[in-house]
């Protein structure tokens, strides 16, 4: 359905104009703007691209179409209106931010225990982003049409450690292609130390079993049939042996909500103040020395820290890797279970 396009004038939008050749007859209208090299040049994605013609941006001879399978014919005359960003919803705030390494298309982040990454209902300020877009300020590009940093991964509230975002659109579609790769053709290390109950019989091993909600407790992850999951790969290292207890080193292979937690609890060694997933594992408190047994029960969060990231940065194609030291609360439970081996 089309209709014509009523008079306006958008003088802040960037105009796109094409005229369809022969061999491009047929082709959909959104398909075909997103292999013009002008609309790829402005890193537009499709999505974006479809979001734009809903939003009654696209006119194929002067006329506006919503209709973002439209099927183009030889000679017709396509135009694409591409507003500016529009401001980021989230708002600016001050907040203190580790930055270990920082350019202009991307920064690597040491994040600290109790930060949120994003804005959600519950945790509306005080973010990651809140404090990206206060350090970022002008130099952010619109992702996806809204100017805000680009999260390409997470690291839970109480999971410590390296992360990475992008402030240009070119470097946050090349992160997400990477992310989304696992670095399975791509370069991309994650690895993360764990604390965690018990000591597995092998100094090495993977957990390879797929993730989705729990059945009951949405806000949960589980391990659930391959039907209704989705693939989850981790492979652990023995690093540390304190007998109640033991040092991991995970690397994803995939990167699910929850992953190590949920694969850890899953093979009987839930993570050392996990209490989402390891409430029954508190009596192994008990069994400690003093002294780590003050440092656990006043963790206040799961043991986890993402300690290494390493990726083929998006732009200059430079290899990148970065470290991090267990932060304080963990290497002091680290001391503590060392001094009881």
């Amino acid at each position: 359905m089309t209709v014509k396009a009523p008079p306006q004038i958008d003088a802040s939008a960037e105009r796109f104009e094409f005229l369809v050749a022969p061999q491009h007859a047929g082709a959909r209208l959104d398909r075909f703007l997103a292999e013009q090299p002008e609309i790829a040049a402005a890193h537009l994605s499709r999505n974006r691209i479809k979001a734009l013609i809903e939003d009654g941006r696209a006119a194929i001879d002067g006329v506006t179409t919503r209709d973002a399978a439209k099927k183009l014919g030889a000679g017709d005359k396509v135009a694409l209106d591409v507003p500016p960003p529009a401001p980021a919803e989230p708002q600016g705030e001050d907040i203190a931010l580790n930055i270990v390494y920082e350019d202009a298309h991307l920064l690597v982040i040491d994040k600290p225990a109790g930060l949120v990454v994003h804005p959600a209902s519950a945790h509306e300020s005080g973010t990651l982003v809140n404090a990206l877009i206060a350090h970022c300020g002008d130099t952010l590009s619109g992702v996806g049409g809204v100017k805000k940093p680009g999260i390409v991964h997470r690291l839970d509230k109480d999971t410590s450690g390296l992360l990475v975002v992008a402030k240009t659109d070119a470097a946050h579609h090349g992160l997400s292609r990477l992310f989304a790769d696992h670095g399975r053709t791509l370069h991309l290390t994650r690895e993360y130390l764990a604390f965690v109950w018990g000591v597995p019989d092998r100094a090495h091993g993977t957990v390879e079993a797929p993730l989705g909600r729990h059945s009951t407790q949405r806000e949960k992850m589980a391990v659930v049939p391959q039907s209704r999951g989705r693939e989850a790969v981790t492979h652990w290292e023995k690093v540390e042996d304190y007998g109640v207890a033991s040092l991991l080193r995970c690397q994803l292979e995939t990167g699910r909500t929850h992953q190590i937690r949920v694969h850890m609890a899953h093979v009987g060694h839930p993570l050392i103040g996990d209490k989402t997933y390891g409430a029954g594992f508190k009596t192994k408190v008990a069994k400690l020395a003093p002294p780590a047994r003050e440092i656990v029960e006043n963790l206040g969060r799961q043991a986890l820290h993402a300690a290494t990231l390493g990726f083929e940065h998006p732009i200059t194609g430079e290899e990148m890797l970065f470290e991090s030291e267990l932060p304080e609360d963990l290497a002091a439970l680290r001391e503590a279970l060392g001094a009881e081996a």
